[in-house]
């Protein structure tokens, strides 16, 4: 991980983001999975915050981001679960059965330079438990 620059700044801001649906639902697998991965990917573009790394597993959701020092996190995470939220309700009737499609809460930790690859690696072993 390398520091970035901007005009005013320099930084180095990754998080580890953590959300889950619903009463823990294992709903995201099969064409679910595939489009909450691309609809994620497409937001994270939008509001310029990179993604070191992605997974999602049946009942929770892992990314690694990077993002400019001006986005709030709480503002990131909301993007992310709103636009997915909406999508795949429209998208897959079955997810209306679920009160709502993701819970209120989450998990984020910042990581530094140095355990930036610790993270990374622990996202990137969960296909493989």
């Amino acid at each position: 991980m390398e520091y970035k620059r901007s005009k005013h700044h320099v930084y180095l801001l990754n998080y580890h983001i953590i959300f889950c649906p619903k009463r823990r639902k294992a709903v995201l697998v099969g064409k679910v999975k595939d489009r909450l991965l691309r609809i994620i990917q497409d937001k994270a573009s939008q509001i310029q915050v990179d993604i070191i790394a992605f997974e999602i597993m049946p009942d929770h959701v892992h990314i690694f981001v990077s993002a400019y020092p001006t986005i709030l996190i709480h503002k990131i995470i909301k993007a992310f679960k709103g636009v997915s939220s909406h999508i795949l309700r429209k998208e897959f009737p079955h997810l209306l059965k679920i009160p709502s499609l993701w819970t209120h809460s989450y998990f984020v930790s910042t990581a530094g330079n140095i355990s930036s690859e610790t993270v990374k690696k622990y996202i990137e072993a969960q296909s493989r438990k």
